[in-house]
């Protein structure tokens, strides 16, 4: 039978050591291709480059699994990826990371990581995007292997939804074993942001962006929940923003 073909892309860029954590995985199911950042491109989001041009250049870092480095953001990657690279061939999955840190939550909107995905399922592909809950740059992703061939696996047989992403999370090794998998939703949460004002030698002022993650749901069919009680987090996940909920509510109460 004919290999599934596998993209293969990230946020934390190409060298990083989740990525070479999924492309092993991913080598297990089928043939992969890898088109990522050449640098780091975490909170990116799903910006795209416009204004600039992008380099892409081959490369052998991962023995023989063809892959490319891109001075491009994560969605730029997906979309190179599909247009240049691969060209007439179409991925049967995309999948994104590992991430060195958690998407859940609101995270999932700042998420380079989340961003190649959504930008997958955009072109009707089968996408996963894939974070550990630990920001080390030396984390240990020994313990998703498992979990993240069961979850790849299982797209590349029953497939997903038009449109629809998953937004995996994992919580950092402990001493006892991951229980299971859980599908949920996001929870309701948010950062509360501060900005650390400072000023350089010369007098000029700057800042770092900095606050706490405020966790408002009380819930436990959600990814914090599920993550804080060391469950895998499987959250589907969509491009279309539309409040459909308050269109008719509009509808009712403006007067326009």
């Amino acid at each position: 039978m004919k290999k599934p073909l596998i993209l293969v892309s990230n946020d934390d860029g190409i060298s990083s050591k989740g990525i070479r954590t999924l492309v092993e995985v991913m080598k297990e199911l089928g043939e992969v291709i890898v088109v990522a950042p050449d640098g780091p491109q975490s909170g990116m989001g799903h910006a795209i480059t416009i204004g600039n041009t992008l380099r892409l250049e081959e490369t052998d870092i991962f023995g023989d699994v063809t892959a490319y480095e891109c001075s491009g953001t994560p969605a730029d990657c997906v979309k190179i990826a599909k247009h240049f690279v691969l060209r007439d061939r179409r991925p049967d999955l995309v999948v994104s990371g590992i991430n060195h840190g958690s998407n859940t939550s609101i995270s999932v909107l700042y998420s380079g990581t989340m961003s190649a995905a959504i930008e997958a399922a955009i072109e009707g592909m089968p996408a996963i995007g894939f974070s550990l809950c630990d920001y080390s740059s030396d984390a240990d992703f020994n313990h998703t292997r498992e979990h993240i061939k069961k979850i790849a696996e299982t797209v590349l047989k029953k497939g997903l939804a038009k449109g629809v992403a998953l937004n995996v999370n994992f919580p950092a090794k402990q001493k006892e074993k991951i229980k299971g998998i859980k599908i949920c939703r996001q929870a309701r949460a948010k950062w509360q942001e501060e900005f650390d004002q400072r000023y350089d030698p010369r007098g000029r002022r700057y800042f770092w962006l900095a606050g706490n993650f405020v966790n408002f749901d009380k819930g436990e069919d959600n990814d914090e929940w599920s993550i804080a009680n060391n469950y895998v987090s499987v959250v589907p996940c969509q491009f279309d923003l539309t409040a459909h909920h308050a269109i008719s509510l509009l509808n009712d109460e403006w007067e326009i």
